[in-house]
């Protein structure tokens, strides 16, 4: 393509210095002016390339975390542009959540109005970065026309039977006033987003059937080789598969013939099975209580009803219970053995009980040995006669003992063995479980998508017909406790009474486990997106965001790909083929090692030895996640005003790989800034010696001395090693080594080689960086006379035979020590080599008159002379 003519700045002006602020803005204006980031339909049999980040919450400005992640996924778009695919590149956000309601509430306004405000701030900021983004495609996941779809899909959902309401004990946020999923609990049983302590409520709630997906999401995460081993190993763990048994106790002296369901992946271990734990919740417990026991079961119900989950489980903490008055009966030895209620056993996962084994156990045996139960061990060392001496639980496999049939079985063998017989005699069957629980989505909050369903006296919960989407927000003027005053009483359409409609919202995670899908077809107005669209460009290419979204947002939005699949709205298994998790921005941060304070680096004389203004104490010196709290953050615009968008890009690749985590500091940016105005210096040089101009490096001019093809050499070598660092593991920063290297030879050879290789080494270096400096090269490519935009320029292919080197350096050892080295022409023989090496005045000084007994040759590098 062909831009439109374009401002000329004279050389002579030009060079004096760059005005990094003025020629980026001067390129941003020229991009949008001539749409150059309009996703383009592929044509013929072009390949396409959907390149992502994860979209940000509009929290009203960027922070250096979001940029990273933005400039990462930059850099990949626009090679994959100029190696002439179809490139998506998109742009939107996450908008919902109660960050915005509790900001709109404080402040007296409408969530949507400081939603859109901080949106259009953050825009601009982006912009300013040189992003390749097409803002044609821009989604907001609270306007009218992103929400309609979002409930179009959880109608289909609905009516799959993939949601569903019931009675649940949930997590509830006593500080942001809602209910929470079990993912959004870290292991500290806190939000994730307001840090309190969370608590434990019975409500009515929205839920998704992930778990219908759970052995589907654990066996396609082989298919995701593009995925970090750590992200998969964390998705695998949070599904969390058990093979084991169910096994039936029957309680004793039950009229009913009552039985409790165990589920147990060491069935070897029954034998030891002492007593049996139930949750606290258990369906069972209040038809079988002994009545002298209710009081006890309230109480400890009380005592624990602000544990999470977590806290609960947690491997440090001590396990507690009570005996509620009943037994059951050990199905394979026939024992009576007493029925307890324990904190650590969950209703949610398995069958919501465990038989208690304390000699194989170390939860089991703590508990044991808190309230003096019985341990029966059952299974011994191999490799030892006898457990008399153990003071501890056997966890391991071994040889069964104490096991009646089965005793001096091998645990694997015995384990089968006994579920046969459990199985023949009807109180045990194989069974499959998993940690993952089904996907809690209701939120009692206004800014959220509604959930689109009516309940109806008659008729029960209905969804909403799909013609009446969307169901619009209710914003009770910002305050949530009226928000069932203000919905609107409707008719239910099947038996024509009144019905009121549901005054939950979604989890926001239901707008974001999507909205990759949106992208491709954002003006449709008729479905959320088209399938034929989705084949075309779906799965995501490469996706970039933080690793803190491991099981969250990937694992969600994975199982509902494969639920639309199922719903035959999509054809696709999986939303991402390639991810990468890229880590943090840290910061200089000082910190008060006594208090913990944090301190302002503006408060600090001396950065190199710090001391707290308040107390006069030493402070610590630490890199820290960059955040507002620990005064360590950098505002990017202060960076792209004084050292402009390219500087602040080349740093954030250059400093660490993608994957790991980057230490902020001024002086490296500086190095940046310098890196730029050298290559700008070389322009200028070139300029004042003969005429620049564009030369590909494919062209082969003849007759070319040494240093002719030295440099072209470096060239081709640059070419091949950034590419491979973009295209094999996107290591940015070693691409941009090679540049400066590449840069550091046109300054070595400027005035030793032929101008067509100067220029032609100098269109080389604009068409790399172009990547990672988009202005400058765009800058650069207008001085070498191209009138159209580099980033529609193909992407550079290496020359193999111009690598070939004519000679080397040849490191000469002598008994294994290093002496020197000579050069040595590449085509040489082993014979050749030997002569040479042997000839060279560094072999005759260490030899001094002596004969060699032994030449080691490694061709291409030394040779080592034995005497």
């Amino acid at each position: 393509m062909t831009s439109e003519p374009q401002p000329q700045i004279s050389l002579e002006s030009s060079f004096n210095s760059y005005k990094a602020v003025e020629i980026e803005h001067k390129w941003q204006e020229h991009w949008k002016k001539s749409n150059l980031y309009k996703t383009k339909q592929p044509i013929a049999n072009q390949k396409t390339f959907y390149a992502l980040s994860m979209f940000p919450y509009p929290s009203g400005s960027l922070h250096m975390g979001h940029v990273r992640n933005y400039v990462i996924t930059d850099v990949i778009a626009r090679l994959h542009r100029m190696k002439g695919e179809a490139v998506l590149h998109p742009m939107g956000w996450d908008a919902f959540g109660l960050p915005a309601e509790n900001a709109a509430r404080e402040r007296g306004i409408e969530a949507n109005t400081w939603t859109n405000t901080n949106i259009d701030q953050m825009r601009t900021q982006l912009k300013r970065l040189g992003l390749s983004i097409d803002w044609d495609k821009e989604i907001r996941t609270c306007h009218e026309d992103y929400y309609k779809w979002t409930q179009y899909i959880f109608l289909e959902l609905f009516k799959a039977g993939l949601a569903y309401q019931k009675s649940a004990t949930v997590n509830w946020d006593p500080i942001d006033k809602t209910v929470l999923a079990n993912e959004q609990v870290d292991s500290n049983g806190r939000s994730w987003r307001s840090g309190a302590k969370v608590e434990k409520r019975k409500l009515k709630q929205w839920f998704l059937k992930i778990t219908d997906y759970a052995e589907e999401l654990l066996q396609d995460l082989n298919k995701l080789k593009g995925w970090p081993e750590n992200v998969k190993l964390m998705q695998e763990n949070w599904i969390g598969k058990s093979i084991g048994a169910e096994i039936d106790f029957l309680i004793k002296d039950s009229n009913l013939n009552q039985k409790i369901k165990i589920f147990t992946t060491r069935a070897d271990t029954l034998f030891g099975a002492n007593y049996i734990v139930i949750s606290p919740d258990h369906s069972i417990i209040d038809d079988i209580i002994d009545v002298k026991y209710k009081q006890n079961l309230e109480d400890f119900r009380e005592s624990i009803n602000n544990l999470s989950d977590q806290d609960r489980t947690s491997e440090t903490k001590t396990k507690t219970g009570i005996y509620i008055g009943r037994e059951a009966i050990n199905p394979v030895t026939g024992k009576v053995i007493p029925i307890w209620v324990g904190d650590y056993v969950l209703s949610t996962y398995a069958t919501g009980a465990v038989m208690g084994v304390p000699a194989h156990d170390d939860r089991d045996y703590g508990f044991a040995t808190k309230y003096s139960l019985p341990i029966t061990y059952v299974i011994q060392d191999s490799k030892v006669s006898s457990n008399d001496q153990l003071k501890k639980a056997y966890t391991q496999k071994g040889i069964l003992i104490n096991s009646g049939n089965f005793t001096g079985l091998d645990s694997d063998v015995a384990k089968s063995k006994i579920i046969e017989l459990g199985e023949k005699k009807g109180w045990a069957n194989r069974k499959v479980s998993y940690k993952l629980r089904d996907w809690l989505i209701s939120r009692q909050r206004f800014w959220g998508c509604p959930i689109p369903v009516i309940h109806c006296n008659s008729c029960g919960v209905l969804g909403v017909e799909k013609e009446s989407l969307p169901i619009k927000l209710v914003t009770p003027n910002n305050d949530k406790s009226n928000l069932k005053n203000k919905a609107d009483k409707i008719i239910c359409p099947k038996c024509k009474q009144p019905a009121t409609p549901e005054t939950d919202t979604m989890d926001t995670f239901m707008c974001s486990s999507w909205y990759f899908l949106r992208y491709v077809d954002n003006k449709n107005t008729n479905k959320p997106f088209s399938s034929e669209l989705i084949d075309k460009w779906l799965p995501v290419d490469q996706y970039v965001g933080g690793i803190e979204h491991a099981i969250l947002h990937l694992l969600y939005s994975r199982f509902l790909v494969k639920a639309l699949k199922s719903t035959k709205l999509i054809n696709i298994d999986e939303p991402f083929n390639n991810l990468l998790t890229q880590g943090m921005v840290q910061g200089l941060t000082f910190r008060n090692k006594i208090t913990h304070k944090y301190v302002a680096s503006k408060l600090i004389k001396d950065p190199l030895n710090p001391i707290d203004p308040d107390t006069g104490e030493h402070l610590d010196i630490l890199y820290e996640k960059m955040s507002k709290s620990k005064y360590n953050g950098v505002e990017p615009s202060e960076v792209i005003n004084k050292y402009g968008a390219d500087t602040a890009r080349l740093f954030i690749l250059f400093k660490a790989p993608p994957e790991k985590d980057l230490e902020w500091n001024e002086s490296d940016v500086e190095g940046q800034f310098r890196f730029i105005n050298r290559i700008w210096r070389i322009f200028s040089d070139t300029s004042s010696n003969f005429e620049l101009k564009y030369v590909s490096p494919s062209f082969k001019p003849k007759n070319l001395s040494k240093d002719d093809k030295e440099l072209r050499r470096v060239i081709h070598k640059t070419i091949k090693e950034v590419t491979q660092d973009l295209e094999l593991n996107s290591q940015f920063n070693t691409a941009i080594s090679e540049l400066m290297i590449l840069l550091n030879a046109i300054y070595e050879y400027k005035d030793k080689c032929n101008p067509v290789i100067i220029n032609q080494s100098l269109t080389a270096l604009t068409i790399l960086i172009a990547p990672f400096a988009p202005h400058l090269s765009e800058e650069l490519w207008e001085l070498l006379g191209k009138d159209n935009s580099i980033h529609d320029q193909s992407w550079l292919k290496f020359d193999p035979s111009v690598l070939i080197e004519e000679e080397y350096k040849l490191i000469i050892q002598v008994n294994g020590k290093v002496r020197g080295f000579i050069m040595v022409p590449s085509n040489y023989n082993e014979a050749q080599i030997k002569q040479s090496s042997l000839n060279s005045q560094v072999a005759k000084k260490w030899l001094n008159g002596r004969d060699a007994k032994r030449l080691i040759i490694i061709k291409g590098k030394l040779i080592n002379i034995v005497v």
